[in-house]
């Protein structure tokens, strides 16, 4: 298990709609702080894609990565086979052998359990041709349901990417998440929570917190995902609350990433 970051641990830094910072963090910025902050591991997601830059923009980001022995993993979103099949022939030029992405239909909505099945059963002779790991996202699908389709298709060459955090959408919880499908992570998100009674006591807040000060019990989860023989990469995801100023909220997400990198140094060393 390797230490790492990605995109979506700087999301204000990146910057999207309704929140775009003067200076952007570029991919390559992205690289730089992993360096600073000494872990292997850089996710690139959809909200900064490596297929956006120019050959030779993308060629020294590859060179740099090698030079300073940081493993790139691609991230995106959708199952289309031609859509994967281009993300496939990126992460080829560029080394990678994992891809993240999110189990959903080109026009966004979630594919019926059997449908999915069909895709992911026709992807996973691609995915292995190619030496690229395909690794979903949980978020909308129950984790019983992604699991049951990835027992049917018992490829090694496609799984899950292990987010502590996005079922809550659906009402499930991180231990009910691991027991369905740690046996299938191939990479795994850190993303440390609080679940709070609003003041009137009607109701909840999900806000994230630094990696360590939150309701995550990461120790346990390190364990369940040993124990299942599991050793995937762990990328540090990060939701840091808006501040009154973008330029606040920025340097509130900067701090969060090295107290949290900092922590789970103590659980993940490499």
């Amino acid at each position: 298990m390797k230490l790492g970051i990605g995109t979506y641990s700087y999301m204000w830094a990146i910057g999207f709609d309704g929140a775009r910072p003067a200076s952007p963090m570029t991919a390559m910025a992205l690289l730089e702080k992993a360096r600073e902050l000494g872990v292997r591991v850089v996710q690139y997601g959809p909200n900064l894609p490596l297929d956006s830059m120019s050959e030779v923009e993308l060629d020294d980001l590859v060179r740099r990565a090698r030079e300073w022995a940081i493993e790139i993993e691609l991230g995106t979103r959708g199952i289309d086979s031609d859509h994967i099949a281009g993300q496939i022939a990126l992460a080829r030029r560029a080394g990678v052998t994992l891809l993240r992405s999110v189990p959903e239909l080109a026009d966004g909505s979630i594919p019926a359990i059997g449908e999915l099945e069909r895709r992911l059963r026709a992807l996973a002779p691609l995915m292995a041709s190619a030496g690229v790991r395909l690794a979903l996202e949980n978020a909308r699908i129950p984790a019983s349901e992604l699991a049951a389709a990835l027992d049917a298709i018992g490829s090694p060459w496609v799984g899950i990417t292990l987010d502590t955090v996005n079922s809550l959408a659906i009402s499930e919880g991180t231990r009910e998440v691991a027991r369905h499908l740690v046996r299938h992570a191939l990479c795994l998100h850190v993303k440390d929570f609080a679940v709070l009674r609003v003041w009137h006591m009607m109701g909840f807040n999900v806000e994230g917190r630094p990696a360590g000060k939150g309701q995550l019990d990461l120790p346990w989860l390190i364990e369940t995902l040993r124990a299942a023989g599991r050793d995937p990469n762990a990328i540090l995801e990060l939701w840091p609350p808006e501040q009154p100023a973008l330029e606040a909220t920025i340097a509130l997400e900067d701090a969060w990433a090295v107290e949290s990198i900092a922590y789970l140094r103590r659980l993940i060393p490499n």
